[in-house]
């Protein structure tokens, strides 16, 4: 993905030409240096951001004020894109593990070229309903799928690069834990299980998937 267009996958896969084009033509680079955090749970969501180099850590504060760790986005990873329908409150905060630059769509950009070309509307609304649909299956998976079912597609998708390849995933299992709502000791418990059977690899708090076929079987329930 070239630094100063937003990705043609996820999101925004099935979007007609014309409205990726004007994504495009709206969108502007922001950089951040690790640490950095882009906006803050409660901030103002009027903008649409894609990841073009590095990582993005997303985040929840608990009821209590812990923070609960819920994803970790890469290159080619779309968020935000609830604020061009319905502008409100950032659900999440989301903070710079590297150095990351990112492209920004602004939600009062996109209404201009919406009431310049009505048609587009269309194609924004499919794209809601894409998104609520994923959403839809998330939570699905979240309450009906095993613990280890859970853990194994979290670990998929967190180590998986554009690329093509593997990266070393560097979370304790605490935070493990808190991505797929369990406690750490039956991550630990799971993980252990599957460090002996070849599938991963850990050490001081990295994780390196060495079976992934293993892991995609163990992801999936009917399979097992």
């Amino acid at each position: 993905m070239t630094a100063d267009k937003l990705p043609k996958t996820g999101f925004l896969s099935e979007a007609s030409d014309a409205l990726k084009d004007m994504l495009d033509s709206l969108s502007t680079e922001v950089r951040l240096d690790t640490g950095d955090m882009l906006f803050e749970q409660g901030d103002a969501a009027r903008e649409l951001y894609a990841v073009v180099s590095g990582s993005l850590d997303v985040s929840v504060l608990s009821l209590d004020g812990r923070k609960l760790a819920l994803n970790v986005m890469r290159p080619g990873a779309l968020f935000g894109e609830i604020a061009l329908f319905d502008p409100g409150e950032r659900t999440a905060t989301v903070t710079a593990l590297e150095p990351s630059t990112v492209r920004r769509v602004r939600y009062d950009d996109v209404l201009v070229q919406i009431r310049k070309t009505p048609d587009l509307a269309i194609d924004l609304i499919h794209l809601a309903g894409q998104r609520m649909r994923w959403m839809d299956r998330q939570l699905n998976e979240q309450v009906f799928l095993p613990m280890p079912s859970r853990l194994a597609r979290k670990i998929l998708y967190l180590t998986e690069r554009p690329d093509g390849g593997t990266a070393t995933l560097s979370l304790s299992q605490a935070e493990l834990a808190e991505f797929v709502g369990a406690t750490r000791e039956a991550v630990s418990k799971t993980l252990s299980g599957w460090k002996r059977l070849g599938v991963i690899d850990s050490a001081r708090g990295a994780l390196a998937v060495k079976d992934r076929s293993a892991l995609q079987m163990l992801a999936d329930p009917d399979q097992i």
